[in-house]
């Protein structure tokens, strides 16, 4: 696991609130054999100390290439940042650095949740090494304190008899208790962001429910910042304060949960909200699922105009001339709400 710089001491960590991650302009492409895909495109927002970030969309739509390049772990020679910044607060610019100073900041400034803790723990160590390991590579500690902070880290988590847990394998606990145990390694070192890329998604409902239950109550008591990446709507209104909504590499819409729950303004949010399942109370029987039609585009050859503009059930002919801004709606919005779409930009609005 890699090693991270401390911040500087002639910077204080961020206030409750602050900004601790400002993401600007981050353009990630990749070479593939036909061409460079921009997987990311012009994607900018922020995220405050303490609060939870959602990115919601569906599969290749851009979510784990952010979080990725945010952590400087894009595939390489074939993927990189190609433009943009990734300010962390008290580090500088993470789009900058080399690999070897990106080790230093990996696991301690920021650190990752993987989808799949089976594919992301080490089957040949018991997961308390790795946790310790973890310690020890950014703390200035010995093998024995390194060992003792990480049993508490898998109290900390829940794991019950954590002092024997700290020498299972991997294979040895349940799906739960190693996502448990992916948390409580991603905590190890009180990091600023902790970046979390589906972390439910392979688990049964009712261990989803304590997993989600447990970030939230970590967050509150370490004071880390989290980064909630998440194809599940159910999920972001648990847990997140604000969410963006991606298609097609870029941002459609960004606004606060209540808001985008109580009104979606894009055609595409719309469509992802009306296809959480319901249950019709006056049959006592699931409703017919809505699905949004058509598929995402391929990204080597997007459509002229707006990217969803295929499968908009609202499309216009200015859909299909220019790509709209991501922009305020007219007339403004809450908590500075914005939406990439010309059904809410004025007629004569050519920006």
């Amino acid at each position: 696991m890699a090693a991270v710089a401390q911040a500087p001491e002639t910077e204080p960590p961020p206030a409750d609130g602050e900004v601790v991650l400002r993401v600007a302009g981050l353009r990630t492409e990749l070479r593939v054999e036909h061409g460079i895909l921009r997987a990311v495109d012009d994607v900018s927002f922020s995220l405050r100390r303490g609060d939870t970030l959602g990115i919601v969309g569906e599969s290749g739509c851009g979510k784990s290439m952010t979080a990725l390049s945010i952590m400087g772990l894009l595939p390489r020679p074939i993927g990189r940042i190609a433009a943009g910044s990734v300010e962390l607060s008290g580090v500088g610019d993470l789009a900058g650095f080399s690999n070897r100073r990106m080790m230093k900041v990996r696991g301690n400034q920021v650190s990752m949740i993987f989808q799949e803790p089976m594919t992301s723990l080490n089957p040949v160590f018991s997961v308390g090494f790795q946790i310790s390991e973890a310690i020890r590579t950014h703390q200035n500690v010995n093998k024995e304190e390194a060992r003792k902070r990480s049993v508490d880290m898998l109290e900390l988590v829940g794991i019950p008899l954590p002092e024997m847990r700290f020498d299972n394998y991997p294979h040895q606990l349940s799906g739960g208790m190693r996502q448990r145990v992916m948390i409580a390694m991603a905590l190890a070192c009180r990091p600023q962001i902790m970046l979390a890329d589906e972390p439910t998604t392979a688990l049964d409902v009712t261990i989803q429910a304590q997993i989600l239950k447990l970030m939230n109550r970590l967050k509150d008591e370490v004071g880390t910042s989290i980064l909630l990446i998440t194809h599940d709507l159910g999920v972001i209104a648990k847990m997140a304060q604000r969410v963006l909504v991606m298609y097609a590499g870029v941002v459609v819409e960004e606004a606060d949960v209540r808001d985008l729950f109580a009104k979606p303004l894009h055609p595409y949010t719309t469509g992802l909200l009306k296809s959480i399942p319901k249950v019709d109370r006056t049959v006592g029987r699931k409703t017919r699922l809505h699905t949004i039609e058509g598929t995402v585009p391929n990204l080597l050859a997007l459509p002229r105009g707006c990217r969803f503009s295929d499968r908009c059930p609202e499309v216009h002919d200015r859909c299909r001339q220019a790509e709209p801004p991501l922009a305020p709606p007219d007339g403004g919005g809450p908590g500075g709400r914005q939406v990439r779409c010309w059904l809410h930009r004025a007629a004569d609005s050519d920006d």
